[in-house]
């Protein structure tokens, strides 16, 4: 039984490297889960079909978030941001790529859009990228940094959420902790972070990269930002809206009530005329509907994973090797971490999971309370980069495949799995020591 989230995830992972499609690839995967686990094929698929409700929540909260995006995107204000990077950063290959980090940054803490701005933001921008001949896999780094570790570090907007979640589940399991502490364990793993986005833009994407020729029809349909837009009133009011929902996303701590502020807002102010709201959600929903739907399949992966005990056991039969040094305990805790979060592709949805096992563990090895912190959040994140089933993955692809010279697994999971998982376990690893 131990072996069924290892060889799953290791299928899922094979299948994604060989380009079949990432729903096919969990589907297949999650099914074997189920198959070796005792049960049979129909009762994989009722699993599968039944947990795909786990992240109903977030799939919703993507969809408005994308409504939220276009109806951003339509009063022209992303535009401006295009232009201003267009302009001023033009030649500038390492500069328009900590640019487009911190970018993507503000969309977790202060303007709560998450992956959502990214189709909107990118696709203008790809002709730019091919005449600087930039290498789109630096720029996928870029993109997956400020959607991970402002969370990791950062405790508001999704951090609050992300730090919300490692004190519950410590609390929970009989652990003490203030919630306010958090923070300080995930600074050094966040920090392993911001090492790999420096290695990626400074020395292994450094270099020019000839762009892959056009595919007939893709890039013609990707519409370039018109440069007479200028800042007005529209714009100002827009920026209330956004601050409006990301006030209501701390307040309740619900994605979908700042989402849907957001736009309220956005129609009360006439920011957005009534009559193209329901063109505004629809392309929304077009917009994030493959990666909503790609969550929900992965959540009912988890699913088969969780309720069949197939976790449960992984991590009892390495208990077993664990002994009671705690570098190694460590060591194997985070390479634990990194397999279930590499199937569950949710770093949220995995630190309940991960909470109830390593707290008893990290208790009984006489971890401090930071260091138990440190170790089951960066286990969490671990995995989360480099997932063929997660939104700091598919997210990129989306803007950056927009002319369909991109690949999800070789130009945005693998090399954001060797940036980001590689240092985040180390520097998780030296947390869990030191703290």
């Amino acid at each position: 039984m131990e072996w069924v989230v290892v060889v799953s995830v290791l299928l899922m992972t094979i299948l994604s490297l060989l380009r079949v499609n990432v729903i096919v690839a969990i589907i297949v995967s999650a099914l074997t889960a189920g198959l070796m686990s005792g049960l049979d094929l129909v009762e994989s698929v009722k699993m599968l079909v039944d947990g795909m409700g786990g992240q109903a929540n977030t799939a919703l909260s993507y969809v408005l978030l994308g409504a939220f995006a276009v109806a951003i995107s339509y009063t022209g204000i992303t535009t401006i941001l295009v232009n201003f990077l267009i302009r001023i950063l033009t030649g500038k290959k390492t500069m328009l790529l900590l640019a487009i980090a911190g970018v993507a940054s503000l969309s977790q803490n202060v303007v709560p859009v998450h992956i959502a701005f990214i189709p909107i933001l990118i696709p203008p921008l790809l002709k730019l990228f091919d005449q600087m001949r930039m290498d789109r896999r630096g720029v996928a780094v870029a993109l997956t940094f400020g959607l991970k570790a402002p969370y990791v570090m950062i405790p508001a907007g999704f951090g609050l959420i992300f730090h919300g979640i490692i004190y519950d589940g410590m609390v929970q399991n009989g652990a003490e902790i203030a919630k306010n502490d958090i923070w300080m364990a995930m600074l050094i793993p966040g920090l392993g972070m911001v090492v790999g986005l420096l290695i990626a833009i400074f020395i292994t994407y450094r270099k020019d990269k000839e762009p892959l020729q056009d595919i007939e029809g893709k890039a013609d349909f990707i519409k370039q930002p018109d440069t007479n837009v200028t800042f007005n009133m529209k714009h100002t009011l827009t920026i209330i809206a956004i601050l409006g929902a990301l006030i209501a996303q701390i307040i309740t701590g619900e994605l979908v009530v700042g989402a849907l502020t957001g736009l309220i807002l956005m129609v009360i102010f006439f920011v957005v005329p009534f009559s193209k709201s329901d063109k505004i959600i629809a392309d929304g929903v077009s917009m994030m509907s493959t990666i909503a739907f790609v969550m929900l399949v992965a959540s009912g992966f988890g699913t088969i994973l969780k309720d069949t005990g197939a976790v449960d056991a992984l991590v009892a039969s390495s208990s077993e090797f664990l002994g009671d040094n705690k570098a190694v305990i460590a060591f194997i805790l985070l390479l634990v971490g990194l397999v279930i979060t590499m199937g569950i592709g949710s770093s949220f949805g995995t630190i309940p999971i991960i909470a109830a096992l390593f707290v008893p563990i990290c208790v009984a090895a006489g971890f401090s309370p930071l260091a138990t912190a440190a170790l089951i959040g960066t286990a969490g994140a671990l995995g989360d980069a480099g997932s063929p089933a997660s939104d700091s993955t598919l997210g990129p692809t989306s803007g950056l495949n927009a002319d369909g010279k991109h690949n999800h697994i070789w130009d945005t999971c693998v090399p954001t799995f060797i940036h980001f998982n590689i240092p985040l376990f180390i520097f998780g690893w030296a947390a869990s020591l030191f703290l």
